[in-house]
């Protein structure tokens, strides 16, 4: 029974601290005096309460544009948003931000985050990577803008895993021309993803593909295309015989190639 009282004092208590603090911020929120809620975001900020503190920075936002607090404002603002993880909104005001105060001590700061803003919000590889894309090129920009930055190690970290991302949604993508049985198109993405990504873990896997994509549209061809398509899917074994002389994929690429002259044999024959 004492543990239960206990217990009970402690939810009341905590309930009235509640609703005095809520109580308080809507006093704030009410206040006609700017400098007040000024003030208040300020420690609200400081104490973690990003909700709070962003809707009281928005509120004064118009009014302290052009004073000395307008850049903290702005820059708070945008740290709000980020913390409660809404990356756009955040991205929007980093940008405003470093346009707005170009020459302010926080600029390159904020030109970073408003790159690292994007980069939060990009979905998982299998997801559309406009966002990712975006990221990257700001990433490259700020670098480029700040050769010797502090961040600078960040930002090319981002990039590299933007990058793996992409090599990811390209390495997919490509793959599903294949299982739909696009050929054409395979081939194609099999080709773009080793010119953009020549460095890939995955392009012996590729290689292969683009091979048997290649075989297998000369197989589905008609007469009068088959001849060139089989000599191209020719070409294409040999590059991944010279590229990987000890490829597991070899030993099935080495029967289709066979076929593949075979029949190139009876094409020349008729």
């Amino acid at each position: 029974m004492l543990k239960r009282g206990l217990k009970h004092h402690f939810l009341l208590f905590l309930t009235l601290i509640l609703i005095t603090s809520c109580s308080k911020f809507r006093k704030i929120e009410k206040s006609s005096e700017w400098r007040v809620k000024y003030d208040a975001a300020l420690k609200y900020y400081e104490n973690k309460d990003y909700f709070r503190s962003a809707t009281l920075f928005e509120q004064i936002l118009p009014i302290v544009r052009g004073l000395p607090e307008g850049e903290k404002t702005q820059f708070y603002l945008a740290y709000t948003n980020f913390y409660q993880e809404f990356y756009l909104l955040a991205s929007h005001h980093f940008k405003t931000f470093y346009e707005t105060y170009a020459r302010s001590e926080f600029a390159q700061e904020a030109r970073y985050m408003y790159a690292y803003s994007l980069y939060a919000n990009s979905p998982a590889y299998n997801l559309d990577q406009s966002t990712s894309i975006e990221a990257i090129v700001a990433m490259q920009n700020f670098i480029n803008r700040y050769p010797d930055s502090e961040f600078r190690d960040d930002a090319s970290d981002v990039i590299n895993e933007i990058q793996v991302k992409l090599e990811a949604k390209a390495y997919e993508n490509s793959k599903q021309y294949y299982k739909l049985e696009y050929f054409k198109a395979a081939v194609v993405a099999f080709e773009s993803f080793a010119n953009d990504f020549p460095d890939s873990e995955f392009n012996e896997e590729i290689s292969y593909l683009k091979f048997m994509a290649q075989y297998r549209l000369a197989v589905k061809s008609i007469f009068s295309k088959q001849e060139e398509r089989f000599k191209k899917a020719n070409e294409f074994y040999l590059e991944l015989l010279d590229r990987y002389p000890n490829s597991a994929y070899l030993k099935d690429a080495d029967k289709k190639y066979g076929d593949s002259l075979n029949k190139l044999n009876q094409l020349a024959k008729k």
